[in-house]
């Protein structure tokens, strides 16, 4: 079984300073070791239409479904999570094992 991801799509309200976001969000990332890799991007080329109002996106990445349900309990995620929350308009999660097709060179 590969890997386990947890997809975040948001839009972010009107006026949130976002890099400010990415900050809170890499320094949760780096200092919990339950995440192997992070990795997140806006939207560049997709109409308004297809993406539904969602301008960014975040991959986390983890060893198991047991690293992530520890990191999502984790107090430093527990106290970043209403910050976060406070600064989305709308949002999609999706938690899935990855299926591994075609790997890195």
């Amino acid at each position: 079984m590969g890997d386990f991801k947890h997809l975040v799509l948001v839009k972010f309200k009107e006026g949130v300073v976002v890099d400010e976001m990415l900050g809170g969000m890499a320094k949760l990332v780096t200092e919990l070791d339950y995440v192997k890799s992070f990795e997140w991007g806006a939207d560049v080329v997709s109409e308004e239409t297809l993406r539904q109002g969602f301008t960014h996106a975040f991959v986390l990445t983890f060893k198991s479904k047991e690293d992530f349900a520890a990191f999502s309990s984790h107090p430093k995620h527990l106290e970043f999570a209403p910050t976060f929350a406070s600064a989305i308009e709308n949002i999609l999660l999706f938690d899935f094992n990855a299926v591994l097709i075609k790997p890195v060179p």
